[in-house]
């Protein structure tokens, strides 16, 4: 749960952090990718883990 919690926390941040990036004309763009990716992985491991908490209904 707290993992979750931890998480979620993180991707609101990176988001966040993506959006101000976003808006500047001379930022990394390779850098921005990477955030990017970071956030998606991070939304992937979210999903992956509220999935685990959902009890399987077909068991």
């Amino acid at each position: 749960m707290e993992r979750l919690k931890a998480l979620r926390v993180e991707h609101k941040d990176l988001d966040q952090v993506i959006t101000r990036l976003v808006e500047d004309p001379h930022v990394d763009q390779i850098m921005l990718r990477r955030l990017k990716k970071r956030k998606l992985m991070l939304k992937d491991m979210i999903t992956q883990l509220e999935s685990a908490r959902i009890p399987d209904l077909n068991a």
